[in-house]
């Protein structure tokens, strides 16, 4: 069977817009939130998220070319770049044919659309629209994006299923390979969806923290006083390729992709199935890839978004899949970058595979008071990071619709 492995990732997130400054404030526990900057907050309900500070995209991006893209294909061509640049791919040198994309997005050009529908309402009527306005806001664009710059001619597409959906991308890509239909696959997330609709939605849904008083920690995964999630934005973008064409390239392996679960919770539109179902079936799928047993999980990222229900059902998932595995450690990184949305799992793979190679994991800030029920039953990891062999980590990720897409990283190793 055909090996996947990582060998380049970069990131644009709340906390580092690349990946030292990213790993650096997730073991430091930084909090990315803070008050919205983007727009007028006074007649909101939340008036506080994790957005991307100080974000440079002439680093990737040509200047003549910046008002063509959306914010969340910025994100995308920046932190691609990144990946590329470390995994120290000529491209000009490989069979671009068999070389794709497969990248992913929750809102796609949210902003776009929302700038764009004001201008014409508070117009005369007529119907004056940027020509870039199908262009920034369509959510594939931000693959084709990246195979225009890069030249790359092969599989190329978009998933979208909402929080899950950038790990979708991932096992996706990692199939493309293992099933020899590509040699090299672009893949990750972007999202920047910290708009007026966006959180006046979220709002709306009650799904999202109203914590004004004390925004730096209103992100509390898996603690008994939760009250939602924090919106975040950012792109996470990974290098994979099949082990030949690594080794042809002498490239650095930073981690081996083994295991891709994809499932639904079949339940309902927005809330976790309350047994959590879906993850299960998630989890046990990406496992029997892996060809390993649940004790032999050293890590899980969970998807952890903060919300009183979505918390509670991954944690009965998790329960009923690693009940043998008491030295497993869980954190809840969204603690610190907030919920990326369609680009979360990206990033938090990217988490997966630092944690592989470093033998390092990133912990929960603001949780003081586990759910009673689990605080005995796993090594979580609270506040500060923790040193520990990590052979293998899962990440799992839950989307609106009953989405779910786990996925399992291994330590690389020649045999």
């Amino acid at each position: 069977m055909i090996r996947v492995v990582v060998t380049g990732i970069g990131a644009v997130t709340p906390i580092g817009n690349n990946i030292h400054s990213f790993w650096h404030s997730l073991l430091n526990g930084s909090s990315g939130a803070n008050l919205i900057s983007k727009f007028d907050t006074t007649k909101f309900k939340t008036k506080f998220a994790c957005e991307v500070k100080n974000f440079e995209p002439l680093s990737a991006i040509d200047k003549k070319d910046i008002k063509k893209y959306d914010l969340f294909t910025q994100y995308a061509l920046v932190a691609t770049n990144e990946a590329v640049t470390n995994a120290h791919i000529n491209f000009d040198a490989l069979n671009k044919d068999r070389i794709g994309v497969i990248w992913a997005s929750g809102d796609g050009g949210v902003s776009t659309f929302e700038e764009q529908i004001n201008e014409f309402k508070l117009g005369d009527g007529t119907p004056r629209f940027s020509p870039f306005f199908i262009p920034k806001r369509i959510i594939n664009i931000a693959s084709g994006a990246i195979s225009i710059k890069y030249g790359l001619r092969g599989v190329n597409y978009t998933t979208v299923s909402a929080c899950a959906a950038s790990n979708t991308a991932l096992i996706e890509g990692y199939n493309h390979i293992k099933w020899g239909k590509a040699d090299i696959i672009i893949t990750g997330g972007s999202e920047a969806s910290i708009t007026e609709t966006s959180i006046a939605g979220f709002n709306a849904s009650r799904a999202m923290s109203v914590n004004n008083d004390d925004y730096a920690h209103a992100s509390k995964p898996f603690d008994i006083s939760r009250d939602g999630f924090v919106l975040g934005e950012g792109a996470g973008a990974i290098i994979i390729e099949s082990l030949e064409s690594a080794q042809n390239r002498n490239a650095t392996i930073l981690a081996e992709i083994v295991g891709g679960g994809l499932a639904a919770d079949a339940y309902h539109l927005t809330s976790s199935h309350p047994d959590g179902e879906g993850a299960i079936l998630g989890m046990n799928l990406a496992l029997v890839e892996a060809n390993i047993s649940p004790n032999q999980i050293n890590y899980i990222n969970a998807h952890a978004t903060s919300t009183p229900t979505g918390d509670l059902s991954e944690l009965k998932a998790i329960k009923k899949v690693f009940k043998t595995n008491q030295s497993l450690s869980i954190s809840g990184t969204k603690s610190m970058t907030g919920h990326l949305l369609g680009a979360a799992g990206a990033i938090e793979s990217i988490i997966c595979i630092k944690a592989v190679l470093e033998n390092k994991i990133p912990p929960t800030i603001n949780s003081a008071n586990i759910e009673s029920e689990y605080v005995d039953e796993f090594d979580f990891i609270l506040n500060k990071p923790k040193h520990k062999t990590v052979n293998y980590a899962l990440n799992n990720t839950f989307g609106f619709g009953g989405h779910v897409a786990s996925s399992i990283f291994k330590k690389y190793t020649y045999l």
